[in-house]
């Protein structure tokens, strides 16, 4: 009696998990029937990822090889050909005399990012979400986007001549501040570089930076404000209990995002604003690449570097989105 009990329970389980993978199978077909479209505009971007991605993942395995673009006929078998070398080129990164200096250059610039340029258009949307007037709202958008969209060739190229110690306007009206031979000198006192980096970077990107957080934003339940106004709520009270409440998640969502990206400074900006007075606080993993694996030739190097950052970056990542699970957010995934 027992046995076929048991065999019961058995066949029934088998029944209803056969009833669910048909289940799943037809919810998939059905959802794919109905959008085929989407799916189809889908496929340009799949490409993308796997080609420029995926695919030159394979090169990591550079980072464990005594990697020489001599040892094959071809690129392809040089990079599979290789002598392999373990974690001798990890190793080199982690006892080199360079590490502990780029290390201290990088989180310097990405803590300063942090701390400075990412709460920066959050503070600008919430001053645009408190403009009545439609058109002066527009218009200042418009303003504070454009910015975004200029090369950052050309941004250093201002920086240079507003801070030019001959005839940088800039510089002159310090002088005017501070008096002359005072004035800080922002291209060549290291000090200042990381502020200079942050400064472009809050210049360049925060007013691009408020469309999401605008977006996030025009979702909030205007009878919210309505009520609170009632119970005599200033704007103030409107801003803290019932605006940034709302956006909380889109916050989160962007602060892991920056969490992961501390080691990745930005490669053109730095080596733009590099100059032989500052280069001992302005190497950072990015120029470091640049200098070992394409001017030196150490490519093994070079992609071990770039494969530590990547690892680091993963693990910020995962622990971000992990804390924000913790303190009752949703997080990233």
């Amino acid at each position: 009696m027992g046995k076929t009990t048991t065999a019961d329970a058995k066949a029934t389980a088998a029944r209803e998990k056969r009833a669910r993978a048909q289940l799943g199978h037809d919810t998939w077909r059905k959802a794919f029937t109905q959008h085929y479209w989407l799916y189809v505009l889908m496929i340009p971007g799949v490409l993308y990822m796997l080609i420029f991605n995926y695919a030159p993942m394979a090169g990591l395995i550079m980072a464990f090889e005594d990697f020489s673009p001599y040892n094959g006929n071809s690129a392809l078998e040089a990079v599979f050909f290789s002598p392999f070398s373990g974690f001798k080129n990890l190793q080199k990164l982690f006892t080199g005399p360079d590490f502990w200096r780029l290390l201290r250059n990088t989180l310097s610039i990405s803590f300063a990012s942090l701390l400075f340029a990412f709460p920066a258009p959050i503070i600008l949307a919430l001053l645009l979400n408190e403009l009545k007037s439609k058109w002066f709202k527009r218009f200042t958008q418009t303003l504070v986007y454009i910015p975004h969209f200029v090369s950052i060739v050309i941004v250093a190229v201002l920086t240079y001549q507003l801070f030019s110690t001959t005839d940088g306007v800039a510089y002159h009206l310090l002088t005017q501040i501070f008096g002359k031979g005072n004035a800080p000198d922002i291209m060549s006192d290291p000090k200042l570089f990381p502020a200079m980096i942050v400064g472009q970077t809050i210049w360049k990107e925060t007013g691009y930076g408020t469309i999401i957080y605008l977006a996030a934003l025009s979702s909030v339940d205007t009878q919210l404000y309505e009520a609170a106004k009632i119970d005599g709520a200033g704007r103030w009270q409107l801003m803290w209990h019932i605006t940034l409440p709302a956006i909380r998640g889109t916050i989160i969502l962007m602060l892991i995002m920056k969490v992961g990206a501390l080691l990745n400074t930005g490669y053109e900006q730095i080596f733009l604003m590099q100059n032989s007075m500052n280069r001992n606080v302005s190497d950072v993993f990015d120029t470091y690449i640049y200098t070992k694996g394409i001017i030196g030739g150490q490519y093994s190097l070079a992609t071990a570097t770039g494969l530590f950052k990547s690892v680091v970056s993963m693990i910020m990542v995962i622990g971000a989105n992990k804390i924000a699970k913790l303190c009752g957010e949703s997080g990233m995934y």
